[in-house]
């Protein structure tokens, strides 16, 4: 199958500088955009999350992963794409208002259940956290008023029901431990 499509990857790296910089220049080496990424502290202690989405070929998108998983800090790497998922991203939309849009820029921010974080006599800062098409589409609703600034996120994803992205789950976690050192291929 060489489908183009989305694919969301999640991998599990040791918390340590340089770690980033690493695993998105094997991306750039190979070519490929990174949509989004994501990195985090992990309920295991010393090791990070990351979600890294991003759009290839699905054969080339393994190529990847495999390539993904012998870097040295790497511990774990899947793609869940085909997985039933729960994704997520935050986003923080500053906009122009003023006395007369005000309460229609707020009605707006009800109907998405997003939150109002800040008020100044110019503008709004809204928090909204959803799916991409829900924050594209608050976005675009408040574009009419004047879009300031926006930042986001990128996609944060969890696989459904009791699956994780764990190291050795059937250790307890006070004595897991991290694959063994692999050598460093030359690129």
């Amino acid at each position: 199958m060489n489908s183009k499509t989305k694919h969301t990857l999640v991998a599990l790296v040791e918390d340590k500088p340089g770690v980033l910089n690493r695993v998105s220049s094997l991306f750039r080496r190979r070519n490929f955009n990174i949509e989004s990424i994501a990195v985090g502290h992990s309920e295991q202690p010393g090791l990070s999350r990351m979600t890294i989405l991003v759009d290839g070929a699905t054969t080339a998108v393994e190529q990847v992963r495999k390539q993904l998983d012998k870097v040295i800090e790497v511990v774990k790497v899947i793609d869940i794409s085909e997985e039933s998922i729960v994704a997520r991203e935050l986003a923080l939309i500053k906009v122009h208002a003023t006395s007369s849009t005000r309460s229609e820029i707020i009605q707006i921010v009800d109907i998405f259940r997003a939150n109002i974080i800040d008020v100044a006599p110019s503008s709004l800062i809204v928090e909204v956290t959803g799916d991409a098409d829900k924050i594209d589409s608050l976005f675009n609703l408040l574009k009419r008023f004047g879009v300031k600034e926006l930042a986001r996120t990128g996609r944060i994803a969890m696989a459904r029901g009791a699956g994780a992205v764990k190291v050795e789950e059937e250790q307890p976690p006070e004595v897991q431990t991290p694959k063994a050192k692999k050598t460093k291929l030359a690129p």
